[in-house]
């Protein structure tokens, strides 16, 4: 039986990914760059890169078809357009960019390392009404809180 790491690895070899200062270089070369974060909505709103488009991973795929609720026409229309995939830590990006890959996208990338590595690269981060984020309340929020409960039993450890 796979794993969820066992799928994010399984997209490496069809999906290519780029660090976050190729993504500067990549926006100072092509500004029409589309960003889509594949993070939920409320993450979304706590921080962003500014102009990213939120297109939820639970929704992408209805998302980048026309007649659907979930519809996003810019991403309908952006099949040819050179796309970053955006998350927190680049693996939900990975899994968002092979499935855009099957459905026609040709110009994408997943940002490697996410946006824990954008922050840590120190670039800008914005919340949901557009005021820039403090880097040090990023590094908080991007901290992994992981419960007890949802901590592997050790009975069940390999």
């Amino acid at each position: 039986m796979k794993c969820y790491l066992d799928l994010v690895r399984d997209c490496l070899a069809e999906v290519r990914e780029i660090m976050p200062w190729d993504l500067v270089d990549r926006l100072a070369a092509n500004p029409r760059v589309l960003l889509i974060d594949v993070r939920e909505p409320y993450e979304f709103a706590a921080m962003h890169i500014a102009g990213s488009l939120n297109v939820p991973r639970g929704i992408l795929e209805s998302a980048c078809e026309w007649d659907y609720e979930e519809t996003v026409p810019e991403l309908v229309r952006a099949r040819d357009r050179e796309l970053v995939i955006l998350c927190r830590s680049g693996h939900r990006s990975l899994l968002a960019a092979r499935a855009m890959q099957q459905l026609g996208y040709r110009d994408i990338v997943s940002l490697k390392t996410g946006l824990r590595g954008w922050k840590d690269y120190e670039q800008p981060l914005v919340d949901g009404a557009g005021r820039p984020v403090d880097l040090d309340d990023a590094d908080r929020y991007f901290t992994p809180l992981v419960r007890p409960e949802q901590r592997r039993p050790r009975d069940q450890i390999a």
